[in-house]
């Protein structure tokens, strides 16, 4: 099969590599479409430095189901399926907690976090544990259901985690193709006045078509500024979805008493500085979400197939994997959403 492997930071290359054959409890999927993450392209570039070589990067897949291994139920050879591609034991105590995304046994195909790393989706098969498959409903594309595990992601930080109510004034700093599945769940959830905050216009304006009630750039003008303008009162909930450490601490600086902020984008080792009294009388609450489980997994889902959450307009770049290069430099350019790869 093709794949694109990763042997260093900077050298990735398409290369032909044997088709893995799934053990028991596990199925080869044949992978239709695949998000590019900007946690790959940040493993490709040597921003985010937890990488393993080889690697085969790519965490957001849907496909088809090509083979079955031994002692597999559910699922068949030509189900459709989407991939969460963090695995669980389902055994441990944080799993039988629901805390799958804590598992002591934990893998990820393609991602990161785990120190268990398997081969991710950049490739024309992927094998994975049969507890990591949903079926995709008909009445998705695999382009859309490949988007399924960010979605979700976003519905356990803003819904789960964040605790966001109908009516609540959002701000997401952020948005790239996280940030705009941040945004489209919260204008799902019944948000107020939605504000999108991002240094790209591009962005800005993908945005505005998306819900956002408002869009601010801070290249162009003060943010938190122009935040106060329309929310004289501070929002009820903020998510950092961008990554820089100049984002958290714009969200930091956007806090009133009970405001709900959620570290969402950074996943990078760096630090701001709180103002313990501060924090304490204003009750603020600090949340965080990291990957996804089968609870956010299954309301994302449910979101795409009832038609509250549509993806589709998120994508700006489609790539087969014979172009990864292309896809590669998509990703550097400030004027993309999400790319998607179809081996």
């Amino acid at each position: 099969m093709l794949a694109a492997i990763l042997r260093d930071f900077n050298h990735i290359a398409l290369e032909d590599i044997p088709i893995p054959e799934p053990g028991p409890g596990e199925a080869l999927v044949r992978i239709r479409s695949c998000g590019f993450c900007a946690t790959d392209y940040k493993a490709i570039r040597g921003i985010r430095r937890n990488v393993k070589f080889p690697l085969i990067p790519g965490h957001e897949p849907a496909g088809v189901v090509a083979k079955v291994g031994p002692n597999v139920t559910h699922f068949a050879v030509g189900d459709e399926v989407i991939i969460q591609p963090s695995g669980y034991c389902g055994l441990c105590a944080n799993c039988r907690l629901g805390l799958t995304h804590y598992c002591e046994n934990s893998y990820t195909t393609g991602g990161d976090g785990p120190e268990d790393v398997r081969p991710g989706s950049f490739a024309e098969y992927t094998v994975t544990g049969i507890n990591t498959l949903y079926h995709k409903p008909e009445t998705i594309s695999f382009d859309a259901a490949c988007q399924c595990e960010p979605i979700s992601g976003a519905w356990k930080g803003i819904v789960h985690c964040s605790e966001m109510s109908v009516g609540d004034d959002v701000v997401v700093i952020g948005t790239g193709s996280i940030g705009m599945y941040c945004l489209l769940v919260a204008k799902a959830a019944g948000a107020g006045r939605l504000i999108a905050v991002d240094v790209s216009d591009y962005a800005l304006e993908t945005a505005r078509k998306l819900g956002a009630t408002h869009t601010i750039n801070p290249k162009t003008s003060d943010a938190r500024a122009e935040i106060a303008k329309i929310l004289p009162d501070g929002p009820d909930l903020v998510i950092e979805a961008a990554g820089p450490i100049e984002a958290v601490k714009l969200m930091v600086s956007l806090l009133r008493r009970g405001t709900r902020w959620n570290v969402f984008g950074i996943t990078t080792n760096e630090t701001f500085e709180l103002d313990g009294g501060l924090m304490h009388f204003l009750e603020a609450r600090m949340d965080a979400s990291f990957g996804t489980n089968p609870l956010a997994m299954q309301k994302a889902l449910r979101l795409m197939e009832r038609g509250l959450v549509n993806p589709e307009p998120v994508i700006s770049h489609r790539f087969p994997l014979t172009h990864f290069e292309s896809a590669l430099e998509a990703m550097a350019s400030p004027e993309r959403n999400k790319v998607i790869l179809n081996p």
